[in-house]
């Protein structure tokens, strides 16, 4: 699997679950324990214009205002968020997204790749969260997975230094790689609303 596709092929399930959400479940619990679906759908929609323009080497602010507080969920959010989605994917589609460095919402230069491995992890754990928010099941090829798998392993303690992850959920190494991955980012992949 070529970079250009990693996005594309972690966001189908995404918005697929986007469109099944229905009105009625915003206020559901997620199994990030920070987010209900609202919150969660708001976090997409704050950093999703920062993680397309990652793509196309722009350093694009997020909103003004503290993301826990602002509420970018109108009426249309899920057409929005499906919006972004896929300017995201559109994004990091051209081979030149993965190569050299990029920006992430800041100064700070960090290797395209990386970035690239990022994106695709928030978009496959996110949508896990909200699929099992409001009772759905989304589907991975298991070699996207092993791809998330490596990134989030390489990733995590520091993705927990910085508040990104919670504290690591033992998983069996026999377990499925969706649920090594959960375990990783400090997901329970037992979860169920």
């Amino acid at each position: 699997m070529s970079d250009p596709q990693l996005v594309a092929r972690a966001a189908a399930p995404l918005v697929e679950i986007i469109r099944h959400v229905e009105p009625g479940q915003l206020d559901s619990p997620t199994p990030c324990a920070e987010y209900d679906v609202r919150k969660l759908v708001n976090h997409l929609l704050f950093w999703g214009p920062s993680l397309a323009g990652a793509g196309r080497k722009e350093t694009v602010p997020p909103p003004a205002g503290d993301p826990t507080e602002l509420d970018l969920t109108g009426p249309d959010w899920a057409a929005a968020l499906t919006a972004q989605v896929q300017r995201i994917v559109a994004a990091w589609a051209e081979p030149a997204a993965w190569a050299g460095t990029t920006h992430m919402a800041g100064p700070t230069e960090l290797p395209a790749a990386l970035v690239g491995g990022m994106v695709v992890s928030e978009l496959v754990v996110h949508a896990w969260d909200l699929a099992q928010a409001t009772g759905q099941r989304p589907d991975w090829d298991g070699e996207l997975l092993g791809y998330v798998h490596d990134e989030v392993g390489r990733t995590a303690e520091q993705g927990r230094q910085m508040g990104v992850y919670g504290p690591e959920v033992e998983v069996p190494e026999t377990a499925p790689t969706l649920d090594r991955i959960l375990g990783l980012v400090g997901r329970d992949p037992g979860w169920r609303r």
